[in-house]
């Protein structure tokens, strides 16, 4: 256990940090399912800005790492472009 009081706080806010983190990177693998799932192309138009958006953030704060958040968005901006109508 931590010995000192700067050291107990530090676990604290680790802890709400991680669980925030968890809480969006789970939210954004969800939407990224949806997503994926989606065989209307005008509903993977308008998801698609709102997940890369998502995916963008989880690289800008560390979650993710920025080239894998890259090759996602890249991904999915390809696998909608090949939605038929």
């Amino acid at each position: 256990m931590a010995n000192h009081k700067s050291s107990i706080k530090r676990i604290r806010s680790n802890d709400a940090k991680r669980t925030r983190n968890r809480y969006v990177a789970k939210t954004t693998r969800n939407a990224i399912k949806v997503l994926r799932t989606t065989t209307a192309k005008k509903e993977a138009k308008e998801l698609l800005p709102k997940v890369s958006a998502m995916v963008g953030k989880l690289a800008k704060r560390n979650i993710i790492h920025k080239n894998k958040a890259a090759n996602i968005i890249s991904k999915l901006t390809k696998k909608v472009n090949a939605i038929a109508k």
